[in-house]
């Protein structure tokens, strides 16, 4: 290749970026604009436990995914994820430690998902066994490490200690037939003030592209991994 040709190279690089970038300040200035607007709950989205810990709030993210396999097995699939097994999640971890200067993700914490987030702060607020788990936690994502901490169940509704945002998240799988399931999982946060909601609404614009495709990362690994699992099962 000539030198022009490189030249060529070059410039398309740029305008690929260019156009990366301008894409991305556009998603974040609009996600901006829409902060504290989330939009409803569909029929079947509709999650009372959810509803009863955090009724109101300024940021919903929800995902979901048939699955050929019974609900019981899709929740415990789910609740045993190994976030780091995910290459799209380890990249947007590792990003997300770039831009704000955090310490590199612990690794002495246990296996699954639920465990680990335990193992980080977070809390059990309800489950229904081979259905659903509900957890939560206050914390100041805008930190470049934050720290969580778990309320007390009964009093998680109610919580408004100043400078924290407080979030909720399910794992959850609704039987469609005895041998298939919709897995969903749905993340609500909440500030608990106005300095926090100021804070943590810049940080969620900027953020919950990559909030969002973890969430999209973890859909195939779970239900592949149920559908194998009961597929063995049955054979």
């Amino acid at each position: 290749m000539g030198a022009s040709g490189l030249r060529q190279m070059t410039r398309l690089g740029m305008l690929g970026g260019m156009a990366a970038v301008s894409a991305y300040l556009a998603y974040a200035g609009v996600t901006w604009l829409r902060y504290g607007r989330p939009r409803p709950a569909g029929p079947h989205e509709r999650d009372e436990f959810l509803d009863r810990f955090m009724p109101l709030y300024d940021v919903v993210e929800r995902q979901h995914m048939a699955v050929d396999a019974p609900a019981a097995v899709t929740l415990d699939v789910a609740r045993m994820l190994a976030l780091d097994t995910i290459p799209l999640a380890r990249a947007i971890f590792r990003a997300r430690d770039l831009l704000l200067g955090s310490e590199p993700r612990r690794n002495d914490l246990p296996a699954g998902l639920i465990d680990e987030m335990r193992a980080l702060g977070w809390g059990v607020l309800a489950e229904e066994p081979g259905s659903e788990i509900v957890l939560g936690a206050v914390t100041r994502p805008w930190e470049s490490n934050p720290t969580f901490h778990a309320v007390d169940p009964r009093h998680f509704a109610q919580f408004a200690a100043p400078g924290l945002v407080k979030i909720v998240w399910t794992l959850r799988a609704d039987p469609v037939a005895p041998c298939a399931s919709i897995f969903r999982t749905e993340t609500r946060a909440m500030p608990t003030d106005h300095d926090a909601s100021a804070r943590f609404r810049t940080y969620w614009a900027f953020l919950s592209p990559g909030i969002r495709l973890i969430r999209r990362a973890t859909l195939g690994p779970i239900k592949h991994t149920a559908e194998r699992r009961f597929a063995a099962s049955a054979g």
